[in-house]
């Protein structure tokens, strides 16, 4: 997600267990062709086996392809407009970090709301039966902060859990990665506890965009360190960690609880990769998939796609 915090984030520090890679996890993206451009992706496969990309931009905006490589530009999910998030964007028409899926016959797309710097933030809710452009509806405020809650209502993702309960992970720079229970009825929330699932408190908070995935018995929680939106010198870099249980305690490969700026690096800047991050998984045919945004040699925000596997149960893209 955009750096929002940059005006209290200070210089940023480096974790060294969290710095720990091996060389051969920076690989390149792969394929992709067509409107490449994304910020903040996240991708769906739709029951026809189509694919949907919704991303940041000016009232949500829309990718789709037939085979994960090529795609194209699909417009806005709200074409008239969003006018119920004006007392959070200042005006602005760019909704950010949204997170779409496919549950109980339908697409759910949750979004941000906000400005730069600002914890005056929201996150919403809209559903569509095909997740086509104009095919969405509102379904209303989901969760909000102020400029006094410590904490930041941005970067939504809804995660199903074995037992079949909807969570909401969110949450950026500020006291950290966040989390709610919803009621899988509504998609909205089912109480007033807020959990707490990651933080980097000596790293000037510098950690958004959490993404929650579940394979093989752990949950694992994915994350964004460092600085997004500075085009080629962007040091965004994406990390992990995992939990037997959905609501934590997440660990680093090291052992080291993420509520300590612990962290396992997957992806990194190398040669003309710069800051990838604010990620997604989805389940394909060929099994899980990673999609993040990066921005390439002339600051471009790209999409870039890669396959996982586990090794010893840890995420390894390829």
């Amino acid at each position: 997600m955009y750096l929002r915090q940059l005006a209290i984030g200070g210089m940023l520090a480096f974790s060294a267990v969290a710095s720990a890679l091996s060389p051969r996890q920076n690989i390149n993206p792969g394929p992709v062709s067509g409107d490449t451009f994304i910020h903040d992706p996240t991708v769906v496969k739709t029951p026809s086996g189509s694919y949907i990309a919704a991303y940041t931009g000016d009232n949500v905006q829309l990718k789709t392809s037939s085979d994960r490589t090529q795609w194209r530009n699909a417009g806005a999910a709200f074409p008239n407009g969003a006018p119920w998030t004006a007392p959070y964007t200042r005006g602005s028409r760019n909704l950010w970090a949204p997170d779409i899926s496919f549950h109980n016959g339908q697409h759910y797309l949750y979004y941000s709301a906000s400005s730069f710097g600002s914890s005056r933030s929201a996150i919403f809710l809209a559903t569509s039966p095909t997740g086509a452009a104009g095919s969405w509806t509102d379904r209303g405020l989901v969760i909000e902060s102020f400029d006094n809650s410590g904490w930041n209502a941005i970067d939504p993702n809804l995660v199903v859990d074995a037992q079949g309960r909807w969570w909401l992970a969110l949450g950026s720079f500020w006291s950290g990665i966040k989390m709610v229970a919803l009621n899988p009825a509504t998609g909205k929330r089912a109480d007033n506890q807020i959990l707490s699932l990651a933080a980097r408190p000596d790293a000037g908070g510098a950690l958004e965009a959490p993404y929650i995935t579940r394979h093989d018995g752990y949950y694992y929680l994915w994350v964004s360190f460092d600085r997004c939106c500075q085009g080629a010198a962007s040091t965004y870099r994406i990390m992990v960690g995992r939990s037997a249980s959905v609501t934590g305690p997440y660990v680093d490969k090291n052992g080291r609880q993420m509520m300590q700026g612990g962290g396992t690096q997957v992806m990194s800047s190398h040669g003309g990769i710069h800051g990838p991050g604010h990620n997604a998984v989805f389940t394909d045919s060929d099994g899980d998939v990673l999609v993040y945004h990066y921005y390439n040699d002339a600051g471009v925000a790209q999409i870039g796609i890669n396959r996982i596997r586990y090794e010893n149960g840890w995420p390894v893209v390829f």
